[in-house]
């Protein structure tokens, strides 16, 4: 048994369980004769929350871990040689891998809205130094970690529009002019067929309006016979009631 055995049992264990399991392992220790042993499991410090849910991923998700931290990696050599290319691709890739890692942190729940920024911010150091990334690796973190130094950001780096080859533009040229001939002869087309539309509209429109004019001038004369028929029947009631009156 040694120290580093010992601690990888205990930074394991949630922080309510780690006082009593420490006192143990150091209680095993001494009385399997190695105090200098027992002396320093003695001295392991509990972690905090923080700490150990990231001690917790790097046991249960290393692969997820792994991810990251090549990412960080990487990172870091672009950042040394200055690619821009790497450096933008990596930072885009950066994202996904501290939000995949952080869901696996967070899904056991238990965390306060402050321990879960300091699994962030601990996560965040392991990608831009690599002494972090030793620590989160072997799962053993008491506090969170902070970094303080410059972080690998892409490079900005101005480049030269490059020029299509002469027979490349000579090809989009013709692309193009092809283009809009096809493009005039569906506007011609659709126009043709428009104009005959509204031709054809017109002469419809200028024979139903022929066809009402004469029926409106049989109405006409329709409503003045009704009108004449009318009167007549009006001076044929008046008569009638004289006649009737005298009658009586």
């Amino acid at each position: 048994m040694d120290l580093a055995e010992v601690a990888g049992r205990l930074y394991a264990l949630p922080p309510s369980e780690f006082t009593a399991a420490r006192e143990a392992e150091a209680r095993a220790a001494k009385d399997a004769g190695e105090a200098g042993l027992a002396r320093e499991i003695a001295k392991l410090r509990k972690p905090t929350v923080s700490a150990w849910a990231v001690n917790r991923v790097a046991r249960e998700h290393p692969d997820e871990l792994a991810e990251l931290l090549d990412v960080g990696e990487r990172l870091r050599a672009a950042w040394q040689e200055q690619d821009a290319d790497a450096l933008a691709e990596l930072t885009r890739r950066r994202a996904g891998v501290m939000g995949k890692v952080g869901r696996l942190v967070r899904q056991e729940g238990g965390l306060s809205p402050a321990a879960a920024a300091e699994v962030d911010q601990t996560l965040e150091s392991a990608i831009v130094d690599a002494d972090a990334a030793g620590q989160v690796r072997r799962g053993c973190l008491v506090k969170p970690l902070s970094y303080s130094g410059f972080a690998p950001a892409p490079v900005p780096r101005e480049r030269p529009a490059k020029r299509p080859p002469p027979e490349d533009e000579a090809r989009k040229r013709e692309e193009a002019e092809a283009r809009r001939a096809r493009e005039r002869q569906e506007a011609e087309a659709a126009h043709r067929e428009w104009q005959a539309a509204l031709e054809s509209a017109e002469r419809e429109r200028d024979e139903r309006a022929e066809r009402v004019a004469v029926l409106e001038g049989k109405l006409a004369k329709a409503r003045k016979r009704l009108t004449e028929s009318e009167q007549r029947l009006e001076v044929a009631r008046r008569e009638e009631r004289h006649a009737r009156q005298r009658l009586g």
